[in-house]
């Protein structure tokens, strides 16, 4: 007897362009473990087929006629949280959707050449495959795997840091699915006087400097792209730029951080395992490591290494993960010490950082 395949992702493709919606139904249509449930003109005809059709997944073009992406995913998400991902060329618009509710995002390709075409193809595809595991609002596949969350400790109210010991020491944080808005509930608050604080977010160049200028302008703390050269101080958070790797350093002035072209390392460029595995070396117990939500397992090794070194390791729990896979591979293997919802963790850091006095 023949076994049924495994099960396909359902999705809706929703663009203005009629050329743009055909080339992606053929050409999703062909790629493994996705079928194409229907397409949509705009905002009102997607919410239409969203009721009627349940995808598991939607594509959204962000500049549509009639009523942009961003706030059509702002009435969507809290009647219909279904996982979005958007398509767009516009650093400013994807950060706009993704706070409004959107899982990730690919790139609207500039086509050159066929290649061009399959490269975004093949993208888009693997950002569908992670989103169909995503959890939006009270949305959680029954598919995505558990682990029993760690005992947790309350977490301290943002105050002031008092800890002398903690002017010598590095935050470390990495994130992939999700991790933009994850991030931002972590450090928004951090006091000015946090000792610094360095990022990896998985996001292609340019998109990172807009990152970091976006929380710039919301957090307490100075936020900037890294460059390399950087020096890590208090009252500072270095985002990783795009297509570079993100390493903590070290001379006679303090830490500083090297910024470097490199080849992909766990499937990422810039890496949370590279990050965390030159923390683990460079600061050893003096360093707070935070995994966040992401699909796969970039920075599990390097949190147990930092765990191994003597940091304090804090990962992100199942329930507020919008993809609880890097987490969830963290604390399975042992490299989370403390496993807390996300509303939690940016306490629980300034509690940890106060109790080295």
């Amino acid at each position: 007897m023949t076994m049924p395949g495994p099960k396909k992702i359902r999705v809706l493709v929703v663009d203005d362009s009629l050329l743009f919606r055909k080339t992606l139904e053929e050409r999703l249509s062909a790629t493994r473990q996705i079928e194409i449930v229907g397409t949509a003109v705009d905002a009102m005809d997607a919410m239409a087929k969203i009721r009627s059709l349940r995808p598991d997944v939607v594509t959204l073009d962000v500049e549509m006629p009639k009523m942009n992406g961003i706030d059509f995913l702002k009435k969507l998400i809290p009647i219909q949280p279904v996982p979005v991902v958007v398509v767009s060329s516009l650093p400013l618009n994807v950060l706009d959707a993704l706070s409004a509710g959107a899982v990730d995002f690919v790139r609207k390709p500039q086509i050159r050449s066929p290649k061009d075409l399959d490269s975004f193809i093949l993208d888009l595809a693997a950002k569908i495959r992670i989103a169909s595991f995503a959890h939006v609002g009270g949305r959680r596949p029954a598919s995505v795997s558990t682990a029993a969350p760690a005992p947790a400790r309350p977490a301290a109210s943002l105050s002031a840091l008092v800890a002398a010991r903690a002017g010598n020491t590095v935050i470390a944080i990495g994130a992939s699915t999700g991790g933009t808005e994850a991030i931002l509930e972590v450090v928004r608050d951090l006091p000015a006087s946090t000792p610094g604080v360095v990022i990896v977010q998985h996001m292609p160049p340019v998109f990172t400097n807009m990152y970091a200028q976006r929380l710039d302008k919301i957090c307490k703390m100075r936020v900037k792209e890294a460059e390399n050269g950087d020096r890590v101080e208090k009252g500072l958070i270095i985002i990783g730029a795009g297509e570079f790797h993100l390493r903590l350093a070290r001379d006679q002035n303090g830490y500083y951080v090297r910024s470097e072209k490199g080849a992909k390392v766990s499937g990422h460029c810039p890496s949370v395992d590279v990050l965390f595995d030159s923390v683990a070396d460079i600061a050893g117990r003096n360093a707070v490591g935070v995994i966040l939500t992401g699909m796969g397992q970039d920075g599990a090794n390097g949190l147990l290494k930092m765990r191994k070194k003597g940091a304090y390791t804090i990962g992100q729990d199942k329930e507020s993960c919008v993809v609880y896979g890097m987490p969830m591979v963290a604390y399975n293997i042992g490299g989370v010490q403390t496993q807390l919802p996300l509303d939690r963790i940016g306490g629980e850091i300034i509690r940890h950082l106060n109790s080295l006095g």
